[in-house]
């Protein structure tokens, strides 16, 4: 059997740049893998089998499934597959569960079906699933830009506790697509916020948890109902720079220190919401 884990991401800056001709949103943004994962298993077998210990996750219906798809129409692999999904990461939160999976699908069907894909190959194969899919074969902290496939490794960002809250607020459908088409041009950036932040990993500046920035939030707040009230109450608990993942709803923020950080998410379980305790996790070098 072959375990993969699947890391949930958070997003440090998001910008969008603006509407390209092929439809899809230019964007310039740092994203991060934290330690919160869901757990594939790969077996080999004469066909394609899906399980997963969520009742609410239909695996045959993912990008999971479409990433086997994919694969074998790619390949022409006649082999087969029992996949087993061990979800962790809550779904529709803005945290990349769906993209990681399919991610985490492309490396063990490379390594369980021996194709032999190489790093370029898989990303070209990641990019035809989904903008966030292509990051998360590398996974640590990374530069992304275009629609999500020119991926460029960063020094990792200095470790931090990573404490998220997933508000129960409406699920919204097709929630990106919308959040990108309730953008206006005063949200349009020039991509400079991301760049001083890759300065500040980069250099003596010193990384600030004020440098954060996703432009989402500019919408968000309005289009999901409620979202605002879980933000501040997120604060008057005691956390600061409290950021959307992605495109949410599922809340964050970067903490230094442990001990402050279980405070804050034991505060938070007191109160019976939804909510996570992971650590920033860095990329070991090249495609995971």
């Amino acid at each position: 059997m072959l375990t993969v884990l699947a890391p949930a991401k958070i997003n440090l800056t998001l910008e969008v740049l603006g509407k390209r001709s092929d439809g899809y949103h230019e964007i310039r943004s740092v994203i991060q893998t934290v330690g919160l994962c869901d757990r594939l298993r790969f077996r080999l077998s004469r066909n394609i089998k899906f399980g997963s210990n969520n009742p609410a996750l239909v695996v045959a219906e993912s990008l999971v499934s479409r990433t086997t798809v994919l694969l074998k129409q790619a390949t022409g692999c006649d082999k087969g597959a029992i996949i087993e999904v061990t979800k962790n990461i809550p779904m529709v939160s803005g945290l990349g569960g769906d993209s990681s999976g399919a991610a985490a699908t492309l490396r063990g069907l490379n390594r369980l079906w021996e194709l032999g894909l190489s790093p370029a190959e898989l990303v070209s194969l990641a990019l035809r699933l989904g903008s966030d899919v292509p990051f998360f074969l590398y996974g640590g902290t990374a530069l992304v830009e275009g629609r999500g496939e020119i991926i460029t490794p960063l020094p990792p960002l200095p470790h931090r506790w990573v404490v998220l809250m997933m508000p129960a607020v409406p699920r919204m459908a097709e929630k990106t697509k919308q959040l990108y088409g309730s953008l206006k041009p005063s949200h349009y950036t020039d991509g400079q916020v991301t760049e001083r932040f890759i300065r500040a990993l980069k250099t003596d500046e010193g990384f600030e948890p004020s440098m954060l920035f996703n432009t989402f939030e500019n919408v968000a707040f309005d289009r999901f109902p409620g979202l605002k009230v879980y933000k501040e109450h997120l604060i008057k608990l005691g956390a600061k720079n409290v950021h959307l993942a992605g495109s949410g709803p599922a809340l964050f923020t970067l903490i230094k220190d442990r001990t402050e950080a279980e405070r804050l998410y034991e505060n938070l379980q007191k109160q019976s919401l939804e909510c996570y305790l992971a650590e920033t996790t860095a990329n070991k070098g090249g495609i995971q």
